[in-house]
């Protein structure tokens, strides 16, 4: 996240900053689940609070913080995970794959906006100060913090490291001072301690304790979120001075350690603060208090300040629990604005206008709103989808890392060391499979995550097919590239009226000289012939892509062969429009349409001859081309 509020692989070095800055610009995402994480664990936990988050915290430091400093490795444009299973994945299986990934990544990062928003108003509904202002309309304040992110974003989002400062660190010193407080009451009462063992007792022994406490530990999922946005802030790390050696090769090994730096202090902090709220929350706060509508409900450490330390120093953490969330939802608007223009314009399947900060943040505004009042602003139910958007991302980086180390592994055994690779591949395996087990598990007892992130993806899917269908027509060429001097120099000997381009199916002599017989036995043509021959890249799922061209002399007429192509039909047209030929013959076949078109659509390929008319009449009428070359149709 750039000054501008953006994330994105293309940062310079100049924005860049020391890792212990940058870590509060990943914390307010991470470090704002102290604000619902508690109340949540005790009502998923009772008694077993701490041994179960204790399970949630040795996933953390030995599963998902080894997991991200790997992706952090393979992906320190700040692509995160998705990026690396889209180049270990071929054609349409990666694309399919990818806008799954996406449709779980937005509601991942869609219900933190709205889950946060819900919690912050919370807060600021049961706070006894603001509570006689604001009254119980909850999902009306909610609908409030969330257009007024929207309007930060609208207007620009600046100077997002120092305000995440400004915000995060007294947030988690506050959050420090009430567990201290907490600690200190527990140590002074003993007969707490000796409840909660007898609470404890109640399980069996100490192994049924901990088989209970890992059977309910993914009801506890929420305190795992933050990892991917910690990868994808990776462009604002400063690294080493050999980082910025513009002559250097290779990946930027300052700042991946940096970043492991950042992502193992960040889950260690994590951990900590949650082990101690996992210890003193049971202990203190009564069941009827922490149970859905109770005082402590969804704010469990608020209410111990309230009782541990006051009403003004509870007010006081109360404002920066609500600031803090209201910034969780900005990092993850802000996640949103980058991962969204990133692929799905690319992949042909978003319109241009996606690209633009504003009408995005418009469609996500209206998406947190429908979302909200269709939960009622319950932190407690879009949990579950939150727990489910986190885990899939988790798990997707987990079988990313583990195939990228696989691949290593293979390699490694030519340079001897092939058994540490596959121990660290399997090792990553068994972190995937733990994620697994915890996604089941979550989506097991709380559907409602898998429903929102399916309907969200069925959306995505369906906008995405229509793009695609709307945008077949566009040139689909980046650029264009000549593969030596003698065929740029035949190229500007032929540009402006010069041939008549003559696409050409075969690649033989034999058979471009019998279709120069059929084209002048059928027109009367002025002017040389130019054969145009297009091979497609292997993937043709690709939307755009360069072409390479190689011209040579054949007798009076040309060779011009197009390499690199995603659709025969539309780097025809490119081609032809930047020649400027006197005429474009165009063969038609007796073929199937419908087969054709959807050949056409998937692969490229299809009925060329239509197709070409069609892009080069829809361009034409954009660009109000004048004078055209002439088009004549032709039966193959």
């Amino acid at each position: 996240m750039a000054s501008g509020g953006r994330i994105d692989g293309t940062e310079v070095a100049a924005s860049a900053a020391p890792w212990w800055r940058v870590i509060w610009l990943t914390g307010v995402d991470y470090f704002s689940d102290l604000g619902f994480q508690p109340g949540i664990t005790l009502i998923a936990a009772g008694a077993l609070a701490l041994p179960a988050t204790a399970f949630l915290v040795a996933l953390t430091l030995f599963g998902a913080v080894p997991l991200y400093c790997q992706v952090a490795r393979r992906s320190y444009a700040g692509q995160g995970s998705i990026a690396m299973l889209e180049h270990l994945l071929p054609g349409w299986a990666s694309k399919i794959f990818v806008l799954v990934l996406l449709g779980f990544a937005g509601t991942d990062f869609l219900i933190t906006m709205t889950l946060s928003a819900a919690d912050a108003a919370r807060h600021a509904v049961a706070n006894a100060y603001f509570h006689p202002l604001l009254g119980d309309h909850r999902v009306s304040v909610t609908l409030v913090i969330l257009a007024l992110l929207a309007a930060v974003f609208l207007i620009g989002f600046r100077e997002a490291i120092r305000v995440a400062v400004l915000v995060a660190v007294p947030y988690l010193a506050l959050n420090v001072v009430v567990l201290t407080a907490a600690a200190w009451d527990v140590l002074h009462h003993p007969a707490l301690t000796h409840q909660w063992r007898l609470a404890l007792a109640a399980h069996g022994d100490w192994g049924r304790i901990a088989v209970a406490s890992a059977l309910v530990f993914p009801q506890l999922a929420l305190g795992l979120g933050g990892f991917e946005t910690g990868v994808s802030v990776m462009p604002l790390i400063a690294g080493s001075q050999e980082d910025a050696d513009p002559k250097r090769e290779g990946p930027p090994w300052g700042r991946i350690r940096n970043t492991r730096k950042m992502l193992i202090t960040a889950g260690v902090i994590m951990g900590a603060l949650l082990l101690a709220s996992a210890w003193v929350c049971p202990l203190l706060i009564p069941p009827a208090a922490y149970q859905q509508g109770g005082p402590a409900s969804g704010r469990a450490i608020s209410y111990l300040a309230v009782q541990l330390l006051g009403p003004y120093f509870a007010s006081l953490y109360d404002l920066f629990s609500i600031l803090i969330l209201w910034f969780a939802g900005a990092s993850a608007m802000a996640g949103l604005l980058a991962l969204v223009p990133r692929y799905l314009p690319r992949f042909g399947m978003a319109p241009q206008w996606v690209a633009y900060r504003r009408p995005l943040v418009l469609v996500l505004l209206a998406l947190d709103l429908l979302i909200t009042i269709i939960f009622h602003a319950s932190v407690e139910a879009q949990g579950s989808a939150y727990a489910t958007g986190v885990l899939v991302l988790m798990l997707s980086a987990g079988v990313a890392v583990a195939l990228a180390l696989h691949k290593e592994a293979a390699e490694a055994v030519k340079h001897g060391w092939a058994l540490l690779a596959r121990a660290r591949s399997g090792y990553f395996w068994a972190v995937t499979l733990v994620f697994a087990y915890t996604l089941v598990e979550n989506v097991r007892e709380r559907p409602d995550g898998v429903i929102i992130a399916s309907c969200l993806i069925f959306l995505l899917l369906a906008l995405s097919a229509a793009s695609r269908y709307r945008r077949a027509t566009e040139m689909r060429v980046s650029e264009l590239v000549f593969l030596d001097d003698e065929s740029r120099a035949i190229w500007a000997e032929i540009t402006g009226k010069k041939v008549n381009v003559v696409p050409a199916h075969g690649t033989s002599a034999a058979y471009r000289s019998a279709l120069a017989e059929k084209v002048r036995a059928h027109f009367q043509l002025q002017g040389p012939l130019a054969f145009l021959h297009v091979k497609l890249l292997d993937n043709r799922s690709e939307f755009l892509a360069p072409v390479r061209v190689r011209l040579r002399r054949e007798g009076p007429n040309y060779l011009i062969e197009a390499f690199g192509a995603v659709a025969v039909a539309n780097s025809i047209a490119y081609i032809s429009e930047l020649l400027d030929p006197i005429s474009l013959v165009l063969g038609l076949t007796h073929r199937n349409l419908m087969r054709q078109s959807f050949q056409y659509l998937l692969w490229g390929q299809g009925e060329v001859g239509l197709t070409v008319y069609s892009i080069l009449v829809r361009y034409w009428e954009w660009a109000k081309r004048d004078p055209r070359p002439l088009i004549l149709l032709m039966s193959e």
